[in-house]
């Protein structure tokens, strides 16, 4: 049987999506942190070859996610069937999404904002709205670089240039920017992703 510890600010699995887990042979978070970040590197060589342009939809977010997880969890790619401590209930993901995504579209129309604060307003959003069971910090991350790289065309965040899925001070000031930008606050996370 698999113990997880979450760092503080993740959102726990419950026990029907950590029934999920497809390597048998998993026993510690060491060995399940090594097998997600083997399958997240997979996921990026394949996107680095890809170069993928069409992601502005609810079809890729899910593709992306199962590109990220599929080697790990049974349920990768598909959104979350019960209530987290954040993103809302599990039922009104679909609107969300859409919703972000619409919105999203105009403000790279409008171009009213930076192209910085439009991919911090991005990835708080889909944070928020927590579309998967497990790894949503690690997946608005990659959906915000793919933004910035193949739509407007700028270079990657740093994300404090730290492991952001550990335990940490650099994870703790990401938590805390994410909450500031709760409160409409985007100040500190446009400061914390370039840093």
């Amino acid at each position: 049987m698999l113990s997880i510890r979450y760092p503080e600010g993740a959102t726990p699995i419950d026990q029907n999506e950590a029934q999920g887990l497809l390597p048998s042979n998993i026993t510690t978070q060491g060995e399940l942190d090594r097998w997600e970040q083997e399958n997240i590197i997979e996921a990026i060589t394949w996107l680095d070859k890809a170069k993928p342009k069409d992601i502005l939809n609810e079809q890729f977010i899910k593709k992306l996610h199962k590109r990220m997880f599929c080697n790990v969890w049974e349920w990768a790619g598909t959104f979350r069937r019960s209530d987290k401590n954040i993103g809302g209930s599990w039922y009104q993901i679909p609107m969300r999404l859409r919703n972000l995504l619409n919105d999203l579209e105009l403000w790279i129309d409008l171009k009213d904002e930076s192209d910085d604060e439009i991919a911090v307003r991005f990835h708080h959003r889909l944070v928020e709205i927590h579309p998967f069971p497990n790894g949503n910090g690690r997946h608005a991350r990659l959906m915000t670089d793919l933004l910035l790289e193949n739509i407007l065309n700028c270079t990657r965040f740093s994300w404090g240039s730290e492991n952001l899925s550990k335990t940490s001070n650099i994870r703790q000031k990401y938590i805390d920017a994410l909450k500031e930008a709760d409160e409409l606050n985007y100040k500190p996370l446009q400061k914390f992703v370039r840093t």
